[in-house]
């Protein structure tokens, strides 16, 4: 019988990892005890027929993931450095405003993230190859410039985010979440000894997914045109929910052949780019991921 896939992503002091239907956070309060968030994942009909359809389902799930991660990161970040006997005043915050506020301010944070991190990482590179057009005409030589810049854009965002305190806490609970989803496919009891012998990458991270948005990207936009240049803007812009798609495709091949001499080379790249979005995390640290996997078997 094949194990279940379990997903995670790390969160403010803490892990979240979740199931086909339960998600579940484990977060070290500032008084070293273990706090939890639990929830059930929503199982809509059609969001189920939507996520079996080759392509779109990347998309779905893209955004299924930011929706649901939300309330677990919003959860761990209420919690962050604060003392758990003020607790009580998170939720008096939450009732002064309302819900119509709430949502509103979410959805408007959530589109200039959205349009700031595209603008970043899909608009620039385009920018910055257009200027060398005098130099490097051929179709061939522009795409390969912007994805060039786009991949060094994203490594160097990467690395300097990653030497602020904050985030480098972040990136080892990612580790943990890597260590202890490895332990449990590898069936070694979930011991902090086994977890800290275990890689601290994993195939189906979403680093990786990122990183081969970069390489579909680049075979995508080889079949498209790049004069006029605005039309190389509008299908750069069309062309995200596409190269979405196809990477989270490849993500999943990438997966399934992973103990498969040679093939199992195809998902490097993002293994590789793992060793700047986690680092090794401390044994309190994985005591917490454990906490959370421990708490997500008992829900299912």
């Amino acid at each position: 019988m094949d194990k279940p896939i379990v997903g995670g992503q790390a969160v403010v002091e803490g892990v979240m990892f979740q199931s086909q239907n339960q998600m579940v956070t484990a977060i070290r309060r500032n008084n070293d005890d273990i706090e939890y968030f639990e929830m059930e994942r929503p199982q809509k009909k059609w969001v189920q027929k939507l996520k079996k359809i080759p392509l779109l389902r990347g998309n779905i799930a893209i955004l299924e993931s930011s929706i649901y991660g939300m309330k677990h990161l919003e959860f761990a970040t209420d919690r962050y450095e604060r003392n758990p006997e003020d607790d009580v005043h998170i939720e008096e915050e939450k009732q002064a405003a309302s819900s119509t506020k709430i949502l509103l301010s979410t959805i408007i944070v959530g589109i200039l993230s959205f349009l700031i991190g595209k603008f970043l990482f899909t608009l620039i590179p385009v920018f910055i190859a257009e200027f060398f057009s005098g130099i490097i005409t051929s179709h061939f030589g522009q795409v390969l410039l912007e994805s060039i810049f786009k991949l060094i854009l994203l490594l160097a965002y990467i690395f300097f985010i990653s030497m602020t305190p904050m985030i480098k806490r972040l990136f080892q609970y990612h580790g943990a979440e890597h260590k202890v989803i490895n332990t449990f496919e590898n069936d070694e009891d979930l011991t902090v000894e086994n977890v800290q012998g275990q890689s601290r990458l994993h195939y189906r991270c979403g680093s990786s997914f990122i990183l081969f948005t970069v390489i579909v990207g680049f075979v995508v936009y080889m079949f498209v045109p790049v004069e006029p240049f605005y039309v190389r803007i509008l299908n750069r812009i069309a062309l995200i929910p596409v190269v979405i798609g196809l990477s989270f495709e490849f993500l999943q091949l990438t997966n399934k052949l992973r103990d498969i001499p040679v093939l199992k080379w195809l998902g490097m790249p993002g293994l590789l780019l793992q060793y700047l979005t986690t680092k090794t995390p401390d044994d309190k640290q994985v005591e917490v991921a454990i906490h959370s996997f421990n708490k997500l078997v008992r829900r299912d």
